[in-house]
């Protein structure tokens, strides 16, 4: 009843409460602004992200753990007939001459150079000096859910990072916090694993980007406080310019 009241009485009202509209929904202008940027730079990433996947990478990183289906070259130093490519199969298993079947799935390559050493000293070799090239990864899947433009279970071959993993969705969505990342992961005996990030750091260089391995799941959180602001601000607005309150 009270802006009805001022209406009548101040022809000027209504330009009065459209200037407080326009003024109250300018932060909001710039904060959606703002998102649409990150999204195009995130969405842009994606596809130099995408670029630098390859199906075959040149080299493993040290603490990338073996899977099935993993193509690699073994080779035992002095001993030219045992170099030969090996595929990991679905146990995670592979076949070596004299020894057979070893398991090496959830190895790192160093670890699983030292098991394969010491089954063939057991036995064959003295002081062998074993090698293991892994020449093609294991496709792999992350999942990513939250506050992004294009949540989802991808596929990933090659080496991951969390940068790259976020930039297959495409982007943030508006209100994303981007200082409390949250990666899931399935560790040793199946505990449940959980590490925070701040983004800002690591696109500053003050923190690491870290790698994110097949089956972690990542969520990125809506800020609350912001969306919280978003929706009064946006309630205000319709309070007061509405005609039949």
């Amino acid at each position: 009843m009270r802006h009805k009241n001022v209406m009548k009485s101040k022809p000027w009202a209504p330009w009065g409460i459209g200037l407080l509209a326009v003024a109250a929904a300018m932060p909001l202008l710039a904060q959606t602004a703002t998102a649409t940027n990150a999204a195009a730079a995130s969405a842009s990433l994606g596809a130099e992200g995408a670029a630098s996947l390859p199906n075959s990478p040149t080299k493993a990183g040290a603490d990338y753990r073996i899977s099935p289906n993993d193509l690699m070259e073994f080779d035992v130093f002095g001993v030219p007939d045992m170099k030969r490519d090996v595929r990991v199969n679905a146990s995670g298993q592979v076949s070596l001459p004299l020894i057979g079947q070893i398991q090496v799935a959830g190895l790192t390559a160093q670890a699983a150079e030292q098991l394969i050493a010491a089954k063939y000293e057991e036995r064959y070799l003295r002081d062998p000096q074993v090698s293991l090239f892994i020449k093609e990864f294991t496709t792999q899947r992350v999942a990513i859910e939250g506050a992004v433009i294009r949540p989802g279970i991808y596929p990933v071959t090659g080496q991951l990072t969390l940068l790259r993993a976020l930039a297959l969705s495409g982007g943030f969505a508006p209100y994303a916090d981007i200082n409390q990342i949250v990666v899931y992961r399935n560790g040793a005996g199946g505990a449940r694993e959980q590490f925070t990030y701040d983004l800002d750091k690591v696109r500053a260089g003050q923190a690491m980007d870290p790698d994110i391995r097949s089956d972690d799941v990542i969520v990125v959180q809506r800020n609350a406080s912001r969306a919280a602001l978003r929706d009064s601000l946006f309630g205000d607005i319709l309070n007061t310019l509405n005609p039949f309150k």
